[in-house]
C-alpha cells in the first residue's frame, strides 16, 4: 500500500503517465466532458470532494507549466482564482471564455472530476518537467 501522496489508483496512474505538455482537465462536478475523454470521478455528494482538496492533492504530484481558465471564474469565483494563482506562480495564465473552455476540453488526455459546486471552478492544466 502506498505510504503517502494520491492513493485514489486511477488518479495517481494517469498523472504518473503525463508527460511533458501534455493537458489534462480538473473540474466541479457539472462540467460536461466530451465524448471520448476518460473521466476520473472522484465526486461523492455536492461538495466532497471540493475542487481544492483535488488541486492541492494533485499539485503535491506534478508540475504545471501552463494553466487555463474560463474568463468568468475573475468575477464569480476569486477565492479558487486566488488560490490557483498563489499555487501556480511562475506557471503561464491563460483566460478564455467558458464556452471555449469546453470545447478545448475535448482535446485533453483526461478528466478529473471533483463534487466541487461552484462557478467556474474548471481549469485545464498543461504539465511541464521538473529539470
Amino acid at each position: 500500500m502506498k505510504k503517502k501522496g494520491i492513493i485514489h489508483g486511477q488518479l495517481a496512474g494517469a498523472l504518473a503517465a503525463l508527460g511533458h505538455k501534455d493537458r489534462f482537465l480538473l473540474c466541479d462536478a457539472g462540467m460536461p466532458i466530451p465524448s471520448g475523454v476518460p473521466i476520473i470521478d472522484l465526486a461523492v455528494v455536492g461538495g466532497v470532494p471540493t475542487f481544492r482538496q483535488v488541486f492541492d492533492a494533485i499539485m503535491d504530484e506534478i508540475v504545471v507549466e501552463q494553466y487555463t481558465l474560463a474568463e468568468e471564474i475573475k468575477k464569480t469565483n476569486p477565492e479558487i482564482l486566488g488560490h490557483l494563482r498563489d499555487t501556480l506562480k511562475g506557471a503561464e495564465e491563460d483566460f478564455i471564455p467558458h464556452v471555449d473552455l469546453k470545447k478545448e476540453s475535448a482535446h485533453v488526455k483526461f478528466a478529473v472530476r471533483t463534487g466541487e459546486f461552484s462557478y467556474y471552478p474548471n481549469v485545464i492544466l498543461q504539465a511541464g518537467v521538473c529539470f
